[in-house]
């Protein structure tokens, strides 16, 4: 190891420039940092988000409900952009105080219902439309086992493989060693896991996919960190057999446009209030970008 040794000070205290690409966002303290109004559309969903692996989670879902006909999930998706700080305004953070997206409000009934994290969405939506979470049993208990694993174990993904892989100020061998084994340590499992199952928690397409496909599938696709190769994904055949056959399909094609504004202008959709606008507002992003 040739890393430079670190002796942590007694107290901690926060040198704003040391957080690497994300340092003008990142900060030890909580709460808005200016008064922002949120718009807010005609639809029974306002989604506030940007396409990120958990804000993909969101819009695919909604996608998917739309796709299998629950015309109540129409939705209205605003861009956040979290490089500007967006997070931060003070109607964002009284959806999420924890200033994070995706945040949705849920306008279908007498009250605004606000929901945050990736994984309490997906429920909410999931039990307000009967759609991809068994109601019961043993199936609906290995949904949310594979549900809550994906909130547990990618944080190790994103903030730690991905962080120092792709985003940290410096190259140290012991973080890329570290989380580099923690992230093959999880495609192994579930690995494993798809080598007896169609999908991640069985035989049906679920929310446990909806939200672990963003992630994995994409990073062994490889659409995050460009670290595919660095981490073999190619031996992971059956998650690579999953991450293809879900890419294939169309709710999860549009779900992936939508609140993105960064990459092939074909595949960005910055905002989204009507199915319509996957077809007229990207082609005016590609004439715009000729």
């Amino acid at each position: 190891m040739s890393d430079t040794s670190y002796t942590p000070p007694k107290v901690w205290t926060w040198e704003q420039g040391n957080g690497g690409e994300f340092a003008s966002i990142n900060r030890p303290i909580a709460g808005p940092t200016r008064d922002t109004e949120l718009p807010v559309g005609k639809h029974p969903f306002q989604l506030y988000s940007l396409a990120t692996p958990n804000g993909v989670k969101v819009t695919v879902m909604l996608e998917e409900l739309l796709a299998a006909g629950h015309t109540g999930a129409e939705y209205d998706a605003w861009l956040i952009r979290i490089g500007d700080g967006d997070q931060f305004g003070s109607d964002f953070v009284d959806i999420n105080p924890n200033s994070k997206i995706p945040a949705l409000m849920d306008r279908s009934g007498d009250e605004p219902v606000r929901v945050f994290e990736s994984a309490s969405i997906l429920m909410h939506l999931a039990e307000k439309f009967g759609a991809f979470l068994p109601k019961e049993g043993p199936a609906r208990t290995e949904t949310l086992n594979w549900l809550f694993w994906q909130m547990g174990s990618a944080p190790y993904l994103g903030g730690g493989f991905g962080h120092f892989y792709a985003y940290a100020p410096e190259k140290w061998q012991y973080p890329f060693d570290r989380f580099a084994m923690e992230a093959k340590r999880q495609l192994d499992v579930l690995d494993r896991q798809l080598a007896e199952n169609t999908f991640i928690a069985g035989e049906d397409y679920s929310i446990a996919d909806m939200a672990i496909w963003p992630w994995y599938g994409q990073l062994v696709l490889g659409r995050l960190y460009d670290a595919a190769e660095f981490l073999d994904v190619e031996s992971y055949t059956h998650v690579m057999r999953w991450a293809k056959a879900i890419d294939a399909r169309p709710a999860v094609q549009r779900g992936r446009m939508v609140n993105r504004s960064f990459g092939d202008p074909a595949l960005q959709l910055h905002e989204r209030h009507d199915a319509s606008d996957f077809g007229t507002k990207t082609q005016d992003k590609l004439d715009a970008a000729e």
